[in-house]
């Protein structure tokens, strides 16, 4: 009746977000997919593309045996959620969004060798924002890039 429902994937993505961050990957992508399967109840896209890029993110904190995880979520590698969250991000114009991605999948080629194609790939995406370079997802992608070099 308030709409309410049309904001809980965004608040159980949040929720979710704060279980990576104290260490609780498994509980984080259950919260996931209970986002996910409000997002498809409702029809709200909004969110997709985070949520795409936290379940790359969590999952990268799963280590076998991965008992807990469902058959699919087992079946999507790290760097396959970031790409799809690009994909989203992308499509809806949605650049913060957009940017979270790059960096996560940077990071993730970064660790497996790839920095040749993670840099050019964060460098648009960062050279896009023409403000906001006090930000924290800013400040976060130029280090990265540093890092990258």
């Amino acid at each position: 009746m308030t709409g309410f429902e049309l904001e809980w994937p965004h608040f159980l993505a949040m929720l979710a977000e704060a279980h990576e961050t104290v260490d609780q990957p498994l509980e984080g992508l259950k919260l996931l997919a209970d986002a996910r399967a409000a997002a498809d109840k409702t029809g709200e896209a909004f969110w997709d593309a985070e949520m795409h890029r936290l379940h790359g993110e969590l999952s990268l904190h799963v280590v076998p045996p991965e008992t807990e995880r469902t058959d699919e979520e087992r079946k999507i590698s790290p760097e396959e959620s970031f790409l799809k969250a690009i994909e989203i991000a992308r499509r809806q114009q949605a650049r913060s969004l957009e940017l979270r991605a790059v960096m996560s999948l940077s990071r993730w080629w970064k660790r497996h060798g790839k920095k040749d194609e993670a840099r050019p790939m964060l460098a648009a995406i960062y050279a896009w924002f023409t403000e906001g370079h006090d930000t924290p997802d800013l400040q976060e992608a130029k280090a990265l890039l540093e890092e990258l070099s």
